[in-house]
């Protein structure tokens, strides 16, 4: 058995996860501004109450599974992307907080939709700087950080910072097409045409940008034969694309808006994954160099295969129990419980 690689598919799926639920909470708080009343705002948080923290579990699975599966690419990343994560944590913190004050209070709850929202933007902007420092390569001597204090601050890691901001506002805005009605519906379904086009506009950049950052991107993507073997996953990104704004137009409030973002998601993922392999970190530091010694991989691969079908079952479970439109005036939080 290839421990390594099995681990290499574990994490990424953890990160996956994490992506796209905490990407749509995420996304919800990154809209408020543009949800003018305050019972649309109570409503689009009720949508998220019952799941927000328990969507941060994948990224608990993640950070701490590269720890403990491949330290070396840990200790390599964590020096190198110190200000991002930690903003990331601190701004995840912020919003936790506010999400608790907000219903607690009227005269303060101004403060606390902009702690919202400025949580919310923070931690999307911080994981997108870090996903851009990672693509860009970071660099390594004998086995640590060789890089400075600011490499993770360049013109390609903002851009894709920027791109993760407005994807999250797309599945925020799509979310809350799914689980909302009437004049707050036809709101999101607004502000998802305009996240629409921006996160296409972004995923075309940072896709065009990407080869030219390291040759094993041009030579993957760009070279004569390989180019027809990953060709399919920028055409089903088209076709994504088109369901999505197909369903906007055809004003479908069910999932199928929601399905096509994540969809575009999940193939951006695989094709930064068809760029990485056999890199966990590019340029040069391999899934199986980065990885601990077998015996460990294989002790924690008995606890992961007993704890991830678990958080699946009662993710799936919540989900269920929470399914269907959430109305205003209705919710898991309320005023007076």
């Amino acid at each position: 058995m290839d421990l390594p690689l099995i681990w290499a598919f574990i994490l990424a799926f953890a990160v996956l996860a994490y992506v796209v639920l905490d990407g749509f909470d995420l996304g919800v708080g990154i809209l408020f501004p543009f949800l003018p009343r305050h019972e649309d705002r109570d409503t689009a948080m009720n949508t998220i109450a019952p799941f927000w923290d328990g969507n941060e579990t994948w990224l608990v699975l993640g950070g701490g599974g590269l720890f403990a599966v491949f330290p070396l690419a840990y200790a390599v990343v964590m020096p190198a992307l110190y200000a991002p994560i930690i903003a990331m944590l601190l701004a995840l913190v912020f919003r936790g907080v506010a999400f608790e004050f907000r219903f607690r209070t009227v005269r303060w709850r101004g403060v606390w939709d902009i702690a919202f929202f400025a949580g919310s933007i923070l931690a999307a902007f911080a994981q997108g700087l870090a996903l851009g420092t990672i693509v860009q390569g970071i660099e390594i001597e004998g086995r640590a950080y060789a890089g400075g204090w600011f490499d993770w601050f360049t013109a390609f890691s903002v851009v894709t910072g920027v791109a993760v901001v407005i994807g999250y506002a797309l599945l925020g805005a799509t979310w809350l097409i799914m689980k909302t009605e009437g004049p707050l519906n036809r709101l999101a379904a607004r502000h998802a045409w305009i996240a629409g086009a921006g996160t296409l506009g972004l995923i075309g950049v940072v896709s065009a940008w990407m080869p030219f950052l390291q040759d094993a991107f041009y030579w993957r993507w760009l070279s004569f034969p390989r180019i027809a073997l990953v060709a399919p996953i920028p055409i089903m990104v088209a076709g994504a694309a088109f369901l999505l704004f197909r369903s906007l137009a055809n004003h479908e409030s069910n999932r199928r808006p929601f399905l096509s973002a994540l969809s575009l998601f999940a193939l951006s993922f695989v094709g930064i994954g068809i760029s990485f392999y056999p890199n966990i970190l590019p340029p040069e530091l391999t899934i199986w160099q980065a990885a601990a010694p077998d015996s460990s991989l294989g002790f924690l691969l008995v606890g992961a295969s007993v704890l991830i079908p678990m958080i699946l079952a009662y993710t799936s479970y919540s989900y269920w129990v929470f399914r269907g439109k959430v109305r205003e005036g209705e919710g898991y939080h309320q005023h007076g419980h």
